[in-house]
Protein backbone atom coordinates (compact mmCIF):
# COMPACT_ATOMS: atom_id res chain seq x y z
CA UNK A 1 0.00 0.00 0.00
CA UNK A 2 1.45 3.51 -1.01
CA UNK A 3 1.64 6.51 1.57
CA UNK A 4 -0.34 8.91 0.69
CA UNK A 5 1.85 11.21 2.95
CA UNK A 6 4.24 10.91 0.19
CA UNK A 7 2.73 12.76 -2.80
CA UNK A 8 4.80 13.20 -5.56
CA UNK A 9 5.13 15.74 -8.63
CA UNK A 10 6.82 14.79 -12.16
CA UNK A 11 8.48 17.00 -14.12
CA UNK A 12 9.91 15.94 -17.36
CA UNK A 13 11.67 18.06 -19.95
CA UNK A 14 13.25 17.70 -23.62
CA UNK A 15 15.26 20.60 -24.41
CA UNK A 16 16.24 20.02 -28.27
CA UNK A 17 14.63 17.65 -31.00
CA UNK A 18 18.29 16.02 -31.03
CA UNK A 19 17.86 14.70 -27.86
CA UNK A 20 14.46 12.96 -28.43
CA UNK A 21 15.43 11.24 -31.27
CA UNK A 22 18.80 9.78 -29.24
CA UNK A 23 15.50 8.09 -26.31
CA UNK A 24 15.18 11.09 -24.19
CA UNK A 25 11.60 11.69 -24.92
CA UNK A 26 9.24 12.73 -22.78
CA UNK A 27 7.68 9.42 -22.66
CA UNK A 28 10.82 8.03 -21.63
CA UNK A 29 11.43 10.12 -18.93
CA UNK A 30 8.07 9.37 -17.52
CA UNK A 31 8.43 6.14 -17.34
CA UNK A 32 11.77 6.27 -15.48
CA UNK A 33 10.16 8.09 -12.63
CA UNK A 34 7.06 6.49 -12.32
CA UNK A 35 8.74 3.19 -11.91
CA UNK A 36 11.01 4.97 -9.56
CA UNK A 37 7.81 6.64 -7.92
CA UNK A 38 6.38 2.98 -7.52
CA UNK A 39 9.60 1.47 -5.84
CA UNK A 40 9.15 4.31 -3.30
CA UNK A 41 5.54 3.84 -2.92
CA UNK A 42 5.11 7.59 -3.94
CA UNK A 43 2.08 8.54 -5.18
CA UNK A 44 2.24 10.68 -8.08
CA UNK A 45 -0.34 13.75 -8.05
CA UNK A 46 0.57 15.74 -10.77
CA UNK A 47 2.78 15.32 -14.21
CA UNK A 48 4.54 18.96 -15.69
CA UNK A 49 5.93 18.07 -19.62
CA UNK A 50 7.89 20.65 -21.54
CA UNK A 51 8.97 19.59 -25.10
CA UNK A 52 11.31 20.62 -27.38
CA UNK A 53 9.56 22.84 -29.15
CA UNK A 54 8.53 24.81 -25.89
CA UNK A 55 10.07 28.89 -25.66
CA UNK A 56 12.23 30.19 -23.30
CA UNK A 57 8.94 31.91 -22.02
CA UNK A 58 6.75 28.97 -21.69
CA UNK A 59 9.61 26.82 -19.62
CA UNK A 60 9.82 29.19 -16.96
CA UNK A 61 6.22 29.76 -17.12
CA UNK A 62 6.34 25.97 -16.23
CA UNK A 63 8.68 25.94 -14.06
CA UNK A 64 6.61 28.42 -12.00
CA UNK A 65 3.29 27.07 -12.34
CA UNK A 66 4.95 23.92 -10.92
CA UNK A 67 6.82 25.48 -7.67
CA UNK A 68 3.36 27.28 -7.00
CA UNK A 69 1.20 24.15 -7.12
CA UNK A 70 3.41 22.60 -4.62
CA UNK A 71 3.20 25.22 -2.27
CA UNK A 72 -0.82 25.52 -2.53
CA UNK A 73 -1.18 21.89 -1.91
CA UNK A 74 1.71 21.22 0.30
CA UNK A 75 3.68 18.91 -1.48
CA UNK A 76 6.52 17.74 -0.68
CA UNK A 77 8.40 15.77 -3.38
CA UNK A 78 9.78 16.58 -6.86
CA UNK A 79 10.94 13.87 -8.98
CA UNK A 80 13.04 14.58 -11.87
CA UNK A 81 15.21 12.70 -14.49
CA UNK A 82 18.65 14.82 -14.02
CA UNK A 83 19.54 18.00 -12.69
CA UNK A 84 19.42 20.10 -16.25
CA UNK A 85 16.26 18.92 -16.50
CA UNK A 86 15.07 21.15 -13.79
CA UNK A 87 17.42 24.26 -14.09
CA UNK A 88 20.51 25.29 -16.12
CA UNK A 89 20.68 28.83 -14.14
CA UNK A 90 21.93 30.26 -11.23
CA UNK A 91 18.38 32.16 -11.54
CA UNK A 92 16.25 29.11 -11.00
CA UNK A 93 18.56 27.24 -8.70
CA UNK A 94 18.61 29.62 -6.25
CA UNK A 95 14.31 29.75 -6.35
CA UNK A 96 14.63 26.02 -6.05
CA UNK A 97 17.01 26.54 -3.06
CA UNK A 98 14.77 28.99 -1.63
CA UNK A 99 11.61 26.25 -1.64
CA UNK A 100 13.76 23.26 -0.35
CA UNK A 101 15.22 25.49 2.78
CA UNK A 102 11.32 26.12 3.02
CA UNK A 103 10.06 22.82 5.26
CA UNK A 104 12.61 20.05 5.98
CA UNK A 105 10.38 17.56 4.31
CA UNK A 106 10.96 19.53 1.05
CA UNK A 107 12.94 16.89 -1.43
CA UNK A 108 13.99 17.01 -5.15
CA UNK A 109 14.70 13.35 -6.29
CA UNK A 110 17.19 13.51 -9.35
CA UNK A 111 16.73 9.66 -10.15
CA UNK A 112 19.15 9.25 -13.31
CA UNK A 113 22.04 10.75 -11.06
CA UNK A 114 20.90 8.72 -7.83
CA UNK A 115 20.76 12.04 -6.14
CA UNK A 116 18.56 13.85 -3.31
CA UNK A 117 18.84 17.49 -2.29
CA UNK A 118 16.65 18.32 1.13
CA UNK A 119 17.45 21.15 3.77
CA UNK A 120 19.42 18.76 5.83
CA UNK A 121 21.93 17.50 2.66
CA UNK A 122 25.39 17.54 3.88
CA UNK A 123 27.82 20.42 2.96
CA UNK A 124 29.90 18.08 0.77
CA UNK A 125 26.44 16.99 -0.89
CA UNK A 126 25.52 20.64 -1.62
CA UNK A 127 28.58 21.15 -3.29
CA UNK A 128 27.79 18.13 -5.54
CA UNK A 129 24.34 20.00 -6.15
CA UNK A 130 26.24 23.56 -6.93
CA UNK A 131 28.71 21.74 -9.00
CA UNK A 132 25.93 20.45 -11.22
CA UNK A 133 24.23 23.22 -11.47
CA UNK A 134 27.43 25.33 -12.72
CA UNK A 135 27.91 22.34 -15.00
CA UNK A 136 24.63 22.66 -16.27
CA UNK A 137 24.95 26.52 -16.77
CA UNK A 138 28.38 25.87 -18.30
CA UNK A 139 26.37 23.32 -20.90
CA UNK A 140 23.56 26.06 -21.83
CA UNK A 141 25.91 28.67 -22.16
CA UNK A 142 28.31 26.66 -24.48
CA UNK A 143 25.24 25.59 -26.56
CA UNK A 144 24.41 29.10 -26.87
CA UNK A 145 27.78 30.05 -28.30
CA UNK A 146 27.98 26.96 -30.72
CA UNK A 147 24.68 28.12 -31.70
CA UNK A 148 25.77 31.90 -32.68
CA UNK A 149 28.72 30.54 -34.43
CA UNK A 150 27.03 28.45 -36.48
CA UNK A 151 24.21 31.21 -37.53
CA UNK A 152 27.03 33.15 -38.04
CA UNK A 153 28.41 30.78 -40.85
CA UNK A 154 25.59 30.64 -42.54
CA UNK A 155 24.82 33.84 -42.93
CA UNK A 156 28.04 34.49 -43.99
CA UNK A 157 28.15 31.39 -46.63
CA UNK A 158 24.68 33.74 -47.77
CA UNK A 159 21.63 31.23 -45.84
CA UNK A 160 18.80 32.65 -43.38
CA UNK A 161 19.74 30.63 -40.31
CA UNK A 162 16.38 29.84 -39.43
CA UNK A 163 12.29 28.96 -41.16
CA UNK A 164 12.34 31.07 -44.09
CA UNK A 165 9.59 34.05 -44.91
CA UNK A 166 6.15 33.51 -46.43
CA UNK A 167 6.95 32.88 -50.36
CA UNK A 168 9.82 30.65 -49.72
CA UNK A 169 10.41 27.33 -48.67
CA UNK A 170 13.46 24.79 -47.34
CA UNK A 171 14.99 22.06 -49.07
CA UNK A 172 18.08 19.84 -48.42
CA UNK A 173 19.20 18.24 -45.67
CA UNK A 174 19.71 19.00 -42.16
CA UNK A 175 23.08 21.03 -41.68
CA UNK A 176 22.69 21.84 -45.95
CA UNK A 177 19.32 23.40 -46.14
CA UNK A 178 18.52 26.14 -48.20
CA UNK A 179 15.91 27.72 -49.41
CA UNK A 180 13.94 28.19 -52.83
CA UNK A 181 10.89 30.07 -54.00
CA UNK A 182 7.39 28.81 -53.75
CA UNK A 183 6.00 28.97 -57.09
CA UNK A 184 2.53 29.09 -55.87
CA UNK A 185 3.00 31.70 -53.28
CA UNK A 186 5.62 34.09 -54.63
CA UNK A 187 3.64 35.49 -57.52
CA UNK A 188 1.00 36.83 -55.05
CA UNK A 189 3.89 38.35 -53.02
CA UNK A 190 5.26 40.74 -55.66
CA UNK A 191 1.54 41.46 -56.58
CA UNK A 192 0.94 42.68 -52.97
CA UNK A 193 4.06 44.50 -53.21
CA UNK A 194 2.71 46.17 -56.95
CA UNK A 195 -0.52 46.76 -55.59
CA UNK A 196 0.75 48.46 -52.08
CA UNK A 197 3.15 50.45 -54.41
CA UNK A 198 0.63 51.90 -56.35
CA UNK A 199 -1.23 53.98 -53.57
CA UNK A 200 -4.45 52.74 -53.80
CA UNK A 201 -4.06 50.47 -50.58
CA UNK A 202 -4.22 50.62 -47.20
CA UNK A 203 -2.72 47.54 -45.19
CA UNK A 204 -6.32 46.39 -44.18
CA UNK A 205 -7.92 46.81 -47.92
CA UNK A 206 -4.91 45.08 -49.35
CA UNK A 207 -4.74 42.35 -46.61
CA UNK A 208 -8.93 41.71 -47.34
CA UNK A 209 -7.65 41.63 -51.61
CA UNK A 210 -5.01 39.43 -51.24
CA UNK A 211 -6.95 37.43 -49.59
CA UNK A 212 -9.25 36.96 -52.13
CA UNK A 213 -6.25 36.46 -54.81
CA UNK A 214 -5.23 33.28 -52.08
CA UNK A 215 -2.64 34.86 -49.93
CA UNK A 216 -3.44 33.49 -46.76
CA UNK A 217 -1.26 32.85 -43.24
CA UNK A 218 -0.44 29.10 -42.36
CA UNK A 219 -3.87 28.71 -40.36
CA UNK A 220 -5.52 29.61 -43.63
CA UNK A 221 -6.63 32.69 -42.01
CA UNK A 222 -5.88 36.59 -43.69
CA UNK A 223 -2.91 37.67 -43.17
CA UNK A 224 -2.56 40.24 -40.10
CA UNK A 225 -1.89 44.18 -40.70
CA UNK A 226 0.83 44.15 -38.68
CA UNK A 227 2.49 40.71 -40.53
CA UNK A 228 1.71 42.44 -43.88
CA UNK A 229 3.79 45.25 -42.79
CA UNK A 230 6.32 43.40 -41.82
CA UNK A 231 6.47 41.43 -44.94
CA UNK A 232 5.98 44.72 -46.99
CA UNK A 233 9.64 45.97 -45.40
CA UNK A 234 11.35 43.46 -44.78
CA UNK A 235 14.43 43.40 -47.35
CA UNK A 236 14.42 39.46 -47.28
CA UNK A 237 11.92 39.57 -50.78
CA UNK A 238 15.22 41.39 -52.28
CA UNK A 239 18.00 38.92 -51.89
CA UNK A 240 19.01 40.33 -48.70
CA UNK A 241 19.34 39.16 -44.88
CA UNK A 242 18.91 41.27 -41.96
CA UNK A 243 20.04 39.48 -38.85
CA UNK A 244 20.77 41.40 -35.28
CA UNK A 245 20.66 45.03 -36.88
CA UNK A 246 23.27 43.48 -39.65
CA UNK A 247 22.62 43.32 -43.32
CA UNK A 248 23.72 40.25 -45.40
CA UNK A 249 23.56 39.45 -49.04
CA UNK A 250 21.93 36.48 -49.71
CA UNK A 251 21.93 33.51 -51.85
CA UNK A 252 18.26 32.83 -51.89
CA UNK A 253 16.26 34.16 -55.66
CA UNK A 254 14.69 37.74 -54.91
CA UNK A 255 10.88 38.21 -55.17
CA UNK A 256 11.01 41.78 -55.82
CA UNK A 257 13.38 44.45 -57.71
CA UNK A 258 15.00 46.95 -55.32
CA UNK A 259 12.90 49.92 -56.98
CA UNK A 260 9.88 48.38 -56.13
CA UNK A 261 10.65 47.72 -53.10
CA UNK A 262 12.29 50.91 -52.54
CA UNK A 263 8.92 52.60 -53.68
CA UNK A 264 6.89 50.43 -51.26
CA UNK A 265 8.67 51.91 -48.24
CA UNK A 266 8.39 55.58 -49.31
CA UNK A 267 4.63 54.51 -49.55
CA UNK A 268 4.23 52.61 -46.01
CA UNK A 269 6.62 55.47 -44.02
CA UNK A 270 2.83 57.32 -44.63
CA UNK A 271 1.58 55.71 -42.33
CA UNK A 272 -1.76 55.70 -44.03
CA UNK A 273 -5.36 54.79 -42.30
CA UNK A 274 -6.57 51.91 -42.51
CA UNK A 275 -10.27 52.70 -44.04
CA UNK A 276 -8.61 55.37 -45.91
CA UNK A 277 -9.27 53.99 -49.40
CA UNK A 278 -12.03 51.22 -48.51
CA UNK A 279 -14.91 53.98 -48.78
CA UNK A 280 -13.83 56.53 -51.02
CA UNK A 281 -11.19 56.50 -53.38
CA UNK A 282 -10.35 59.64 -54.93
CA UNK A 283 -7.50 60.46 -57.30
CA UNK A 284 -5.31 62.38 -55.28
CA UNK A 285 -6.17 60.57 -51.90
CA UNK A 286 -3.35 59.96 -49.90
CA UNK A 287 -0.59 61.02 -52.27
CA UNK A 288 -0.21 64.72 -51.65
CA UNK A 289 0.51 66.27 -48.66
CA UNK A 290 0.39 69.94 -47.23
CA UNK A 291 3.65 72.07 -48.41
CA UNK A 292 3.57 73.83 -44.61
CA UNK A 293 3.00 70.88 -42.54
CA UNK A 294 3.90 67.43 -44.38
CA UNK A 295 0.08 66.27 -43.65
CA UNK A 296 -1.66 64.18 -45.52
CA UNK A 297 -4.20 66.05 -47.62
CA UNK A 298 -8.03 64.80 -46.51
CA UNK A 299 -10.35 64.41 -49.25
CA UNK A 300 -14.46 64.60 -48.68
CA UNK A 301 -17.08 65.23 -51.61
CA UNK A 302 -20.08 67.57 -51.12
CA UNK A 303 -22.55 68.87 -53.74
CA UNK A 304 -21.04 66.59 -55.82
CA UNK A 305 -17.77 68.52 -56.17
CA UNK A 306 -14.77 66.71 -53.71
CA UNK A 307 -12.44 69.29 -52.06
CA UNK A 308 -9.29 68.49 -50.27
CA UNK A 309 -8.30 70.63 -47.01
CA UNK A 310 -5.12 70.27 -44.36
CA UNK A 311 -5.70 68.37 -41.21
CA UNK A 312 -3.14 71.29 -39.55
CA UNK A 313 -0.57 69.05 -38.42
CA UNK A 314 1.70 70.96 -36.67
CA UNK A 315 -0.38 74.17 -36.21
CA UNK A 316 -0.21 74.64 -39.86
CA UNK A 317 -1.75 77.74 -41.24
CA UNK A 318 -3.06 76.84 -44.25
CA UNK A 319 -7.07 77.33 -44.38
CA UNK A 320 -7.48 76.79 -47.76
CA UNK A 321 -10.08 74.38 -49.44
CA UNK A 322 -9.66 73.26 -53.19
CA UNK A 323 -11.75 71.47 -55.90
CA UNK A 324 -9.85 68.35 -56.63
CA UNK A 325 -10.87 69.56 -60.66
CA UNK A 326 -8.96 72.43 -59.96
CA UNK A 327 -5.91 70.49 -59.11
CA UNK A 328 -6.45 67.95 -61.91
CA UNK A 329 -6.12 71.06 -64.31
CA UNK A 330 -3.19 72.73 -63.04
CA UNK A 331 -1.60 69.16 -63.16
CA UNK A 332 -2.18 68.86 -66.89
CA UNK A 333 0.97 71.04 -68.34
CA UNK A 334 2.97 68.97 -66.55
CA UNK A 335 1.17 65.96 -68.19
CA UNK A 336 1.87 67.74 -71.53
CA UNK A 337 5.40 68.96 -71.00
CA UNK A 338 6.18 65.13 -71.31
CA UNK A 339 3.53 63.83 -73.78
CA UNK A 340 5.72 62.80 -77.26
CA UNK A 341 3.79 65.35 -80.21
CA UNK A 342 5.36 63.44 -82.64
CA UNK A 343 2.80 60.19 -83.17
CA UNK A 344 5.41 57.83 -84.58
CA UNK A 345 8.73 58.66 -81.99
CA UNK A 346 7.35 55.28 -79.89
CA UNK A 347 7.77 53.22 -83.25
CA UNK A 348 10.89 54.92 -83.62
CA UNK A 349 12.06 53.66 -80.55
CA UNK A 350 10.87 50.38 -80.99
CA UNK A 351 12.99 50.36 -84.28
CA UNK A 352 16.09 51.94 -82.39
CA UNK A 353 15.42 49.02 -79.50
CA UNK A 354 16.03 46.08 -82.36
CA UNK A 355 19.02 47.66 -83.93
CA UNK A 356 21.11 48.82 -80.60
CA UNK A 357 20.55 45.77 -78.88
CA UNK A 358 23.57 43.77 -79.72
CA UNK A 359 25.78 46.74 -78.62
CA UNK A 360 23.72 46.67 -75.67
CA UNK A 361 24.24 43.48 -74.70
CA UNK A 362 27.95 43.39 -75.00
CA UNK A 363 27.84 46.28 -72.59
CA UNK A 364 26.15 44.81 -70.25
CA UNK A 365 28.57 42.09 -70.06
CA UNK A 366 31.25 44.35 -69.55
CA UNK A 367 29.52 45.78 -67.14
CA UNK A 368 29.15 42.38 -65.16
CA UNK A 369 32.72 41.45 -65.53
CA UNK A 370 34.02 45.02 -63.71
CA UNK A 371 31.20 44.30 -60.80
CA UNK A 372 32.43 40.40 -60.69
CA UNK A 373 36.36 42.17 -60.52
CA UNK A 374 35.51 44.35 -57.91
CA UNK A 375 33.22 41.71 -55.58
CA UNK A 376 36.37 39.64 -55.80
CA UNK A 377 38.76 42.42 -54.59
CA UNK A 378 35.86 42.79 -51.29
CA UNK A 379 35.96 39.19 -50.77
CA UNK A 380 39.79 39.23 -50.71
CA UNK A 381 40.15 41.86 -48.21
CA UNK A 382 37.65 40.38 -46.02
CA UNK A 383 39.50 37.10 -46.05
CA UNK A 384 42.80 38.82 -45.26
CA UNK A 385 41.71 40.98 -42.02
CA UNK A 386 39.42 37.82 -40.97
CA UNK A 387 43.61 36.17 -40.98
CA UNK A 388 45.09 39.10 -39.41
CA UNK A 389 42.39 38.88 -36.45
CA UNK A 390 43.43 35.12 -36.35
CA UNK A 391 47.31 36.30 -36.23
CA UNK A 392 46.13 38.86 -33.88
CA UNK A 393 47.73 41.59 -35.96
CA UNK A 394 44.57 43.35 -35.16
CA UNK A 395 41.92 43.72 -32.77
CA UNK A 396 37.92 42.27 -32.62
CA UNK A 397 36.67 45.98 -32.77
CA UNK A 398 38.88 47.19 -35.86
CA UNK A 399 37.78 43.68 -37.42
CA UNK A 400 34.35 44.40 -36.77
CA UNK A 401 34.40 48.15 -37.97
CA UNK A 402 36.32 46.76 -41.60
CA UNK A 403 34.27 43.79 -41.73
CA UNK A 404 30.82 46.31 -41.67
CA UNK A 405 32.61 48.68 -44.08
CA UNK A 406 33.64 45.88 -46.84
CA UNK A 407 30.21 44.13 -46.21
CA UNK A 408 28.02 46.95 -46.86
CA UNK A 409 30.19 47.90 -50.35
CA UNK A 410 29.77 43.85 -51.03
CA UNK A 411 25.83 44.20 -50.53
CA UNK A 412 26.12 47.58 -52.85
CA UNK A 413 28.02 45.47 -55.40
CA UNK A 414 25.57 42.79 -55.58
CA UNK A 415 22.82 44.48 -55.62
CA UNK A 416 23.81 46.52 -58.80
CA UNK A 417 24.91 42.71 -59.86
CA UNK A 418 21.63 41.58 -59.50
CA UNK A 419 19.92 44.06 -61.73
CA UNK A 420 22.20 43.57 -64.56
CA UNK A 421 21.01 40.27 -66.48
CA UNK A 422 21.29 39.04 -69.85
CA UNK A 423 18.86 40.97 -72.20
CA UNK A 424 17.84 43.29 -68.84
CA UNK A 425 18.92 46.56 -71.16
CA UNK A 426 16.23 44.86 -73.78
CA UNK A 427 13.44 44.61 -70.74
CA UNK A 428 14.26 48.15 -69.66
CA UNK A 429 14.01 49.26 -72.82
CA UNK A 430 10.42 48.34 -73.12
CA UNK A 431 10.13 49.40 -69.93
CA UNK A 432 10.94 53.02 -70.78
CA UNK A 433 8.47 52.60 -74.53
CA UNK A 434 5.63 51.75 -72.06
CA UNK A 435 6.50 54.63 -70.06
CA UNK A 436 6.51 56.69 -73.63
CA UNK A 437 2.98 55.44 -73.72
CA UNK A 438 1.72 55.79 -70.48
CA UNK A 439 2.89 59.47 -70.70
CA UNK A 440 1.21 60.29 -73.99
CA UNK A 441 -2.11 59.02 -72.87
CA UNK A 442 -1.88 60.31 -69.19
CA UNK A 443 -3.61 63.87 -70.09
CA UNK A 444 -6.86 62.13 -71.88
CA UNK A 445 -6.77 59.51 -69.38
CA UNK A 446 -7.63 61.99 -66.09
CA UNK A 447 -9.71 64.08 -67.39
CA UNK A 448 -12.17 60.76 -69.69
CA UNK A 449 -15.03 60.22 -67.07
CA UNK A 450 -15.52 56.48 -68.32
CA UNK A 451 -11.41 55.58 -66.81
CA UNK A 452 -12.42 54.09 -62.75
CA UNK A 453 -10.43 56.16 -60.03
CA UNK A 454 -7.93 53.07 -59.72
CA UNK A 455 -6.42 53.36 -63.38
CA UNK A 456 -5.69 56.74 -63.10
CA UNK A 457 -4.17 56.52 -59.49
CA UNK A 458 -2.00 54.06 -61.10
CA UNK A 459 -1.30 56.38 -64.10
CA UNK A 460 0.03 58.89 -61.67
CA UNK A 461 1.63 56.81 -59.47
CA UNK A 462 4.17 55.65 -62.32
CA UNK A 463 4.75 59.49 -63.56
CA UNK A 464 4.60 61.36 -59.86
CA UNK A 465 6.05 60.02 -56.68
CA UNK A 466 4.17 62.80 -54.66
CA UNK A 467 2.22 65.98 -54.60
CA UNK A 468 2.47 68.94 -52.68
CA UNK A 469 -0.21 71.71 -52.03
CA UNK A 470 0.78 75.32 -51.35
CA UNK A 471 -2.18 77.40 -50.47
CA UNK A 472 -4.32 76.54 -53.94
CA UNK A 473 -1.31 75.70 -55.92
CA UNK A 474 -0.22 71.32 -56.68
CA UNK A 475 3.54 71.37 -56.65
CA UNK A 476 4.08 67.71 -58.23
CA UNK A 477 7.29 65.53 -58.04
CA UNK A 478 8.23 63.37 -61.21
CA UNK A 479 9.39 59.59 -60.51
CA UNK A 480 12.57 58.39 -61.44
CA UNK A 481 10.70 58.39 -65.38
CA UNK A 482 8.46 61.29 -65.22
CA UNK A 483 11.94 62.83 -64.45
CA UNK A 484 13.89 61.49 -67.26
CA UNK A 485 10.64 62.57 -69.06
CA UNK A 486 10.23 66.01 -68.17
CA UNK A 487 13.90 66.69 -69.34
CA UNK A 488 14.18 64.93 -72.44
CA UNK A 489 10.41 65.06 -74.07
CA UNK A 490 10.75 68.92 -74.81
CA UNK A 491 13.82 68.75 -76.59
CA UNK A 492 12.77 65.70 -78.52
CA UNK A 493 9.16 67.40 -79.60
CA UNK A 494 11.10 70.85 -80.86
CA UNK A 495 13.38 68.30 -82.72
CA UNK A 496 10.79 66.64 -84.16
CA UNK A 497 8.25 68.98 -84.30
CA UNK A 498 4.53 68.06 -85.51
CA UNK A 499 3.80 71.01 -87.88
CA UNK A 500 6.29 69.63 -90.50
CA UNK A 501 5.87 65.83 -89.82
CA UNK A 502 2.76 65.29 -92.55
CA UNK A 503 5.05 67.20 -94.92
CA UNK A 504 8.13 66.61 -94.22
CA UNK A 505 8.66 62.57 -92.36
CA UNK A 506 6.60 61.13 -94.96
CA UNK A 507 8.49 61.98 -97.71
CA UNK A 508 11.88 60.61 -96.31
CA UNK A 509 13.14 57.20 -94.30
CA UNK A 510 11.93 57.24 -90.75
CA UNK A 511 15.04 58.28 -89.12
CA UNK A 512 15.82 61.49 -91.47
CA UNK A 513 15.94 64.58 -88.95
CA UNK A 514 14.03 66.96 -89.29
CA UNK A 515 16.36 69.46 -87.44
CA UNK A 516 19.76 68.47 -88.54
CA UNK A 517 20.89 70.11 -85.37
CA UNK A 518 19.89 66.62 -83.45
CA UNK A 519 22.90 64.90 -84.65
CA UNK A 520 26.08 66.19 -85.37
CA UNK A 521 27.13 63.09 -87.56
CA UNK A 522 24.94 59.97 -88.84
CA UNK A 523 24.93 56.18 -87.93
CA UNK A 524 22.90 53.44 -88.43
CA UNK A 525 20.71 54.54 -85.10
CA UNK A 526 20.27 57.81 -85.08
CA UNK A 527 19.11 60.00 -81.74
CA UNK A 528 18.83 62.95 -80.32
CA UNK A 529 21.92 63.92 -78.36
CA UNK A 530 22.23 63.13 -75.05
CA UNK A 531 18.99 60.53 -75.67
CA UNK A 532 18.63 57.53 -73.48
CA UNK A 533 16.23 55.08 -72.63
CA UNK A 534 15.14 55.47 -68.92
CA UNK A 535 16.01 52.45 -66.97
CA UNK A 536 12.53 51.98 -65.11
CA UNK A 537 11.26 48.79 -63.44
Amino acid sequence: MKNTDKKCILYCRVSSKEQEEKGYSLEAQEKLLKDYASRNDFSIVKTYKISESASGKLIRKTFSEMLVYTKKNKLNLILVEKIDRLTRNLRDAAIISDWINEDEKHEIHFVKENFIVNRNTRAHENLVWDMKVAIARFYTNNLSEEVKKGQKAKLESGWMPQRPCLGYKTIGNKGHKTHIIDEKIAPLIRQAFELYASGNYSLNFLAEVMFDEGLKASSGKMLAKNTLHNMLTNPFYTGQIIWNNKTYSGNHEPIVDFDLFDKVQIRIKRKLSATQFKKHIFIFKGNIRCAECGGIISWSQRKGHIYGTCNHYRSCSQNTRVREQDLIEQLMPYLEEIKPKTPKLIDWLEKAIKEDEPTDNSLIEAQKQALEQSLKRIDNRIDLIYDDKLDGKITEDFYTKKYNEFNAEKIDLEKKLKQINPGSGAVNYEKGIKLHRLASEASNLIIDTETDIENKRLALSELFSDFELDADKIRPKYTLGGEFLAKWMPRVNNSFGPIEFGEYYEKTDAFAPACSSMLPGWDSNPRPIGYTYPLIS
